[in-house]
């Protein structure tokens, strides 16, 4: 397996992270709007997004990476 394949691998696994992210987002939203708002929805949104940023920021390091290594 190369770097390109495990950022590729990484990249996949950043949308599935937004896409929890965008759930818990879609799940607070309605419990809002039934006056049961739910801390624990908007808490796991935020933790969501924070791993997704990580693993896109390793995904550009890898790419950059891959990069060098092919000049």
């Amino acid at each position: 397996m190369g770097v390109e394949d495990l950022a590729d691998r990484l990249a996949s696994l950043s949308e599935e992270l937004g896409d929890l992210a965008f759930d818990r987002l879609r799940e607070a939203s309605s419990s809002a709007g039934r006056g049961e708002l739910n801390p624990g929805l908007v808490a796991e949104e935020k933790k969501l997004t924070r791993a997704r940023r990580a693993v896109d920021k390793a995904v550009i390091l890898l790419r950059a990476m891959d990069d060098t290594v092919d000049d």
